[in-house]
């Protein structure tokens, strides 16, 4: 091919033979290692696959039941009342008939009593005095001999309402709550008993503290679980999130320190050009080395600048790359190592002349980006890669084929990196489906970038 590695250009020497081999074991270890790297995404893409997936699942499933049933506190308040309407009406008629109670006072204390687990959906303190108070003036409206002849004082119907006050707060404001309630109902029921003359069964007390008890322990457990669950969902989010800007961060710090490479090496041969010009050009004019040597003097500043800036970009698990930077000439290896891996991928390149070495860094970085994403995203399609320049721009084209059934995205970093890299020489990126239904990237990149782009360019 007619483009030269970025060395070959600068020295006008072809690599020893000691350079091609050692080039050519560090190959041989960047592929095993993206073999590597593909192999744990790849296992890692199935398992959030499959999370993915059942999240979908549930969401269609939720999408498909109406409005307020999408809403939990919707959903509690209409449970809650149907919970209160069926106690009452069947705790009116048991105690007026069976234990002789007035239906007046009755039916007016049996409200509060089975609607304080509706009230203590906002106002849990008014809640808990409505029902202690309830279900205290129910009992002692019951006749001395019925109390001693039936299950007092609490009723099968009151112990039902007891265990939905006690268990409805505790889901909603947590175990305090529930534990107060649970406190005044039991001080209610011992109260009553207490001031009644001769009474001296207490087996409705021991079963009624035991059954809502009980049930106030298990309420108790499943509202931990509950709130477990909700805290390790939220962390995901937030540690989803910070991968995220942290795979950002990364992806520019990369580019950033591709560019001090290349920067820097240009600079080099300002620095080393202008130094020994007064020995390389005879006769030349003491004004001219003065403005050599201050030449000579601003690219050493800028060097020093550079270098000082990738130190604070470094990060300290970083370790430097001690392979070559890769370009244009590398991509038919890149080609070859993913069809290796399993990949049917084609190559067409028609490329001339000089090419930058900032262009050559970015148009490798987007076909290997584009394979990448079209392996793991679009497994079984067939891929084409296309490479052509002209006087004045590379365009880099990457194609798959569409598939019956496409992996789901990720979280798209690959195509921002694409973008700023793009951005950064001055280009532009396209990527999106084509008319075929595959998937096609295409990259414009500028032969030699000269100027920095405008703000906003993509």
């Amino acid at each position: 091919m007619a483009v030269k590695r970025n060395q070959d250009r600068t020295t006008g020497d072809r690599p020893s033979s000691g350079d091609a081999a050692e080039e050519r074991r560090a190959r041989r270890a960047q592929a095993a290692h993206d073999r590597a790297q593909r192999k744990a995404l790849a296992a890692q893409e199935k398992a959030e696959a499959r999370k993915q997936a059942r999240a979908r699942r549930r969401e269609k499933r939720l999408a498909r039941l109406p409005a307020w049933m999408r809403d939990r506190q919707t959903v509690m308040l209409v449970i809650l009342s149907v919970i209160a309407v069926t106690l009452y009406a069947v705790l009116v008629p048991v105690h007026a008939a069976e234990y002789g109670s007035p239906v007046a006072f009755t039916m007016l204390l049996a409200a509060p009593l089975v609607a304080a687990p509706l009230v203590s959906t906002r106002q849990p303190t008014l809640a808990i005095i409505l029902f202690a108070a309830s279900a205290l003036l129910m009992a002692l409206m019951v006749p001395r001999d019925v109390s001693l002849a039936l299950p007092w004082p609490w009723s099968v119907p009151m112990l039902l309402a007891f265990v939905v006050a006690v268990v409805a707060p505790t889901f909603q404001h947590g175990w305090r709550t529930g534990l107060v309630m649970f406190a005044s109902g039991t001080a209610a029921g011992l109260t009553a008993a207490l001031m009644l003359p001769g009474f001296t069964s207490g087996n409705s007390l021991i079963v009624t503290t035991s059954v809502v008890g009980g049930l106030y322990l298990i309420a108790v457990l499943i509202t931990g679980r509950l709130r477990v669950g909700h805290e390790l969902t939220r962390e995901r989010a937030l540690t989803a999130q910070e991968q995220a800007k942290r795979e950002l961060v990364e992806e520019r710090t990369r580019i950033a320190r591709e560019l001090h490479d290349v920067v820097a090496h240009s600079m080099s041969l300002i620095q080393v050009q202008a130094s020994t010009a007064r020995y390389r050009v005879p006769d030349l004019a003491p004004q001219a080395v003065e403005e050599f040597d201050d030449i000579a003097g601003t690219a050493r500043s800028a060097l020093v600048e550079m270098r000082r800036i990738l130190g604070i970009l470094r990060t300290d698990d970083h370790t430097a790359e001690l392979t070559p930077q890769r370009g244009i000439d590398d991509i038919p290896g890149l080609v070859e190592t993913t069809r290796r891996a399993g990949a049917e991928v084609g190559l067409s390149m028609a490329i001339s002349g000089d090419i930058a070495a900032a262009t050559q860094i970015a148009a490798y970085r987007i076909t290997q980006e584009s394979l990448s994403n079209a392996v793991r995203h679009a497994p079984g399609s067939t891929v084409t890669v296309v490479v052509t320049a002209d006087e004045d721009i590379v365009t880099v084209a990457v194609r798959n084929s569409p598939v019956a059934e496409t992996a789901p995205s990720s979280s798209g970093h690959g195509l921002r990196g694409m973008r700023e890299r793009t951005a950064l020489l001055g280009g532009s990126v396209e990527a999106g489906p084509d008319a075929q239904g595959g998937w096609t990237v295409t990259a414009a990149l500028p032969r030699h970038p000269s100027s920095p782009p405008q703000k906003g360019s993509a």
